[in-house]
């Protein structure tokens, strides 16, 4: 196996016999064994409540700013204005993540978002109606959200041993991507019934539980005497240093960029539901387009039982890769709204396979020094990634239309993802 020094650090949980091998059924559902581990099942409780939670305020704030303004203009300037303190400091805070205790830094910041939200709910109730204050307090929350990213990931290594790490990023994502389902269409629900200030106050006091099952944490200060005290340029520079030196930790970020930069084709599902599927009910055509990857991605977390017994780390990325590509293709092929769906759904399965298997080889490939790092550039690459899609996707859908651009995007997914894993061996051979 690649550079790992997993196997030798200490764990919250003490060691406990290996579960018996699962039969039948079981085989294929999702392995629940990290929850078994008190340190990692309050860790997982705390990202459950924020995934719904977060939901909430992230449906609040555009409508908040589209009653203000009545411009999807200024809808997608916020969005924007959020994208910076979180690459900022998502990039920090995974060299802070390696420089201080990361149970701390959870405290800290899990503190911050939810005084954060609490200020929403401040200046909803008051009535001021700025657009500015919305704005700044969007990008203070996004730069908190930044800083406790890479510090939540890192500590997962800390929490459960290495053969349970797939199983853990699968139950970590399958939670924040049914808050992604769940989170909208409950703000959907309460808005008219509380109203829209009320939904900040709920994710903030969701929030002080989340606060609560972080504080319940160990203590996870670095591993190594040698981990420096600061973290600042040079320290974020090391760590795409790391990242250049380990071929393996490269490809699984170049995967992840391939995929979502070429792949994503959101920004046309607007385009597809009035022109494509206008027949079917535009409202109901573009709702069910932004579920599917969703929804397939929920469907692959419940079924992820075989995740903890794949070992080829490197292919299972490879692979969910070019499926998401063709996936996506075939969506952008099917002139039947059921049948688009149905792909997006099967590319939504495929991106849960690659988000597992890149987030299992980040943790064991690298020292726990450099975790917090390659987690923070992780961060950006989420983040970022589907912003540049849009941009791109949106470019392509207005010059050769949706499908194509849609369809096209997806065999390049495919081409270049094969391209790269045969130019470069590295990930190909990775293992555990």
């Amino acid at each position: 196996m690649d550079t790992s020094e997993s196997s030798s650090e200490p764990r919250a949980d003490g060691p406990e016999p290996p579960a018996p091998p699962r039969r039948g059924w079981r085989r294929w559902a999702m392995d629940t064994r990290p929850l078994r581990r008190p340190a990692y099942r309050r860790l997982w409780a705390s990202t459950a409540v924020t995934a719904v939670g977060s939901q909430l305020t992230a449906v609040a704030v555009p409508k908040q700013i589209y009653d203000i303004t009545g411009s999807s203009a200024w809808v997608g300037t916020a969005s924007l204005a959020g994208l910076l303190p979180l690459i900022v400091f998502a990039l920090w805070g995974g060299a802070i993540a390696d420089s201080m205790d990361r149970r701390t830094l959870l405290l800290i910041t899990n503190t911050g978002i939810a005084v954060t939200s609490l200020l929403f709910w401040v200046q909803a109730v008051a009535g001021l109606e700025s657009v500015a204050v919305l704005m700044v307090l969007l990008a203070v929350q996004q730069a908190f959200w930044g800083l406790n990213a890479p510090a939540r990931s890192a500590s997962i290594a800390r929490l459960v041993p290495e053969d349970e790490l797939p199983a853990a990023n699968a139950l970590g994502s399958t939670v924040m991507q049914t808050g992604q389902v769940a989170g909208p269409l409950l703000a959907g629900a309460l808005i008219p019934v509380v109203g829209l200030p009320e939904l900040y106050l709920i994710d903030a006091l969701a929030l002080c539980a989340t606060v609560w099952a972080v504080y319940r944490l160990p203590a996870l200060p670095p591993l190594t005497a040698r981990v420096a005290r600061r973290a600042g340029v040079r320290e974020i520079v090391e760590g795409f240093r790391y990242i250049s030196g380990h071929a393996v930790l490269l490809l699984s970020f170049l995967a992840d960029i391939v995929a979502m930069v070429l792949g994503m084709p959101r920004a046309l599902f607007p385009q597809l539901a009035a022109e494509t599927f206008a027949p079917y009910g535009e409202g109901f055509a573009l709702g069910l387009l932004f579920a599917a990857i969703p929804i397939g991605a929920v469907v692959g977390g419940l079924l992820s039982g075989t995740y903890s017994r794949a070992r080829r780390h490197g292919w299972m990325v490879i692979g969910s890769v070019v499926v998401w590509g063709a996936a996506v293709a075939g969506s952008g092929l099917s002139g039947n709204l059921w049948l688009a769906v149905a792909f997006l759904a099967v590319a939504g399965i495929a991106d849960m396979v690659s988000m597992v298997f890149r987030g299992a080889i980040l943790l064991s490939a690298a020292t726990d020094e450099m975790r917090g790092r390659m987690q923070g550039v992780f961060t950006v690459v989420v983040a970022g990634g589907p912003r540049l899609a849009d941009v791109l996707h949106g470019t392509a859908g207005s010059a050769f239309g949706p499908r194509t651009a849609v369809a096209g995007g997806g065999i390049l997914v495919v081409v270049v993802m094969l391209a790269l894993a045969a130019a470069m061996p590295a990930l190909r051979r990775y293992r555990v």
